[in-house]
């Protein structure tokens, strides 16, 4: 392996297929961008895929050419990324693939997401990682980067060639929902990560302790009679794997924190000087193991829905910076494979597609977080691994999804984007709908029933698009 030191240092690649770049006015929206300082009322207009001007309402005229929104009454956010997802290409193409599952992320108003590497066969070597770039060039609808295994085979016997995942364009490495219980294996992947550059990111689960556990251990598990995860399982795994980070200098990233120990440990170790970062799901920080008495295994994942008082740790952490960012940790699985009595069922469930909705109905409107603290760990997924974080600024691409706060929807009513239905907020009413995303310049989603104006219209009057809820 050579080592890659300092500014040599390649940043991770994206990739996403041919499209025209945006020339559109959104006129008289709100835009709110915490980190750009913006929260106010404005015209937005894209020209040739960039911001090209940011100015008061209905102050900026269009060309004939500029397909102009009336976004009065919308809200306008930097577009989101998100750092964890599955889209199972290749391999598994019957639950997701690139297209898909990059539809599904610009429904929920991403701009770019980082797939895992735990596909078949897995992502651990420079020709599969190769393969998929040259597929997301073709078939993906939003940037997409790739993080590649730790360990060969996800085993967790030996490590990857990380330096050439590097070079290749990986934006990390990680064996995902696989923990590397060998601290050795751990220490080495730290040493070779200091050398190559990308990010350790580690799924915390001390298997000795989980065993077969299908939901957290606490007395719903024991009311049910099913066999339960430990809090702990998680917290220990992040004590030890921070304090490897810690003594070699190396970076982790802890994937989906679930506990209210976990947080605290987090919290220490960052205390304590190590370069550890963390994230957490919407699931997680609305949902508790009470959906579990029901029984529905689309509240089956892993980490599991935990207590109250979990929830309330993650979301003070949320709160605190000690968790930086949301990811959803989109999981599709088929119908078959879910509708089955839950102990049988595969861990995971979907959320592109409602992860603001959900997160803007449960955490912001019961005042429980501002509207900007979210906004701001939604497009916060990519930092930690090396990119830039979408804002709203003349110069730069557009990197934006326009939203209406006032909208209801029912999950699921109308289909998904994502081939997979395992949804845990399926048929909930929600707040709060994504209507466009533009992503590196380019319409990548509008609703279906989403109105336009084009500024050649002579009396401005609405025209209704048909057809399908994403764009060509």
């Amino acid at each position: 392996m050579t080592a890659s030191t300092g500014s040599d240092r390649k940043p991770p690649q994206i990739a996403m297929r041919p499209a025209e770049p945006a020339d559109l006015l959104l006129r008289s929206a709100r835009l709110l961008d915490p980190r750009a300082r913006i929260d106010g009322f404005h015209d937005v207009l894209v020209r040739s895929g960039e911001i090209a001007e940011i100015a008061a309402p209905d102050s900026i005229d269009a060309a004939a050419d500029v397909e102009t929104i009336d976004a009065a009454g919308l809200t306008v956010f930097p577009a989101f990324v998100d750092p964890h997802v599955h889209l199972r290409t290749p391999g598994r193409e019957d639950e997701e693939d690139l297209d898909s599952g990059t539809r599904a992320a610009a429904a929920g108003g991403f701009c770019c997401v980082l797939a895992m590497p735990n596909t078949d066969p897995p992502v651990d070597n420079a020709s599969v990682l190769r393969s998929l770039f040259e597929r997301a060039r073709l078939e993906a609808r939003v940037p997409v980067g790739f993080l590649a295994a730790a360990s060969r085979g996800l085993a967790g016997g030996a490590l990857t060639e990380m330096a050439e995942l590097v070079d290749e364009g990986a934006a990390g490495f990680t064996d995902d929902g696989v923990p590397i219980a060998n601290a050795g294996l751990l220490r080495q992947a730290l040493q070779y990560q200091r050398l190559s550059g990308g990010v350790l990111a580690l799924h915390e689960e001390d298997p000795s302790l989980s065993k077969n556990g299908v939901m957290h251990e606490g007395p719903i598990s024991t009311l049910l009679g099913l066999a339960g995860i430990p809090s702990i399982s998680e917290s220990t795994m992040i004590e030890r794997d921070a304090a490897i980070a810690l003594y070699e200098g190396g970076r982790c990233h802890m994937l989906h924190l679930s506990s209210a120990e976990s947080v605290a440990a987090v919290e220490r170790a960052r205390g304590a000087g190590a370069k550890v970062t963390a994230e957490v799901t919407p699931h997680h920080l609305t949902l508790t193991d009470e959906a579990v008495r029901s029984l529905d295994s689309r509240f089956k994942m892993n980490p599991p829905l935990r207590g109250e008082s979990d929830r309330d740790a993650l979301i003070a952490g949320l709160r605190s910076g000690v968790i930086g960012c949301i990811a959803t940790d989109h999981a599709p699985h088929s119908r078959e494979e879910k509708e089955v009595p839950f102990e049988q069922a595969p861990m995971g469930v979907t959320g592109l597609e409602t992860a603001f909705s959900a997160l803007y109905t449960d955490l912001v409107l019961p005042g429980i977080i501002e509207l900007d603290l979210l906004v701001e760990r939604m497009t916060a997924g990519g930092t930690v691994f090396g990119m830039p974080v979408p804002t709203l600024a003349t110069g730069l691409p557009a990197n934006l999804c326009l939203v209406d706060l006032e909208a209801t929807w029912k999950v699921g009513e109308t289909g998904y984007e994502s081939r997979s239905e395992n949804s845990c907020f399926a048929d909930r009413k929600l707040n709060g709908r994504v209507l466009m995303t533009v992503a590196a310049g380019t319409v990548a989603f509008r609703a279906r029933t989403f109105a336009i104006k084009l500024a050649d219209d002579p009396d401005r009057s609405s025209r209704r698009l048909a057809g399908s809820r994403q764009s060509s």
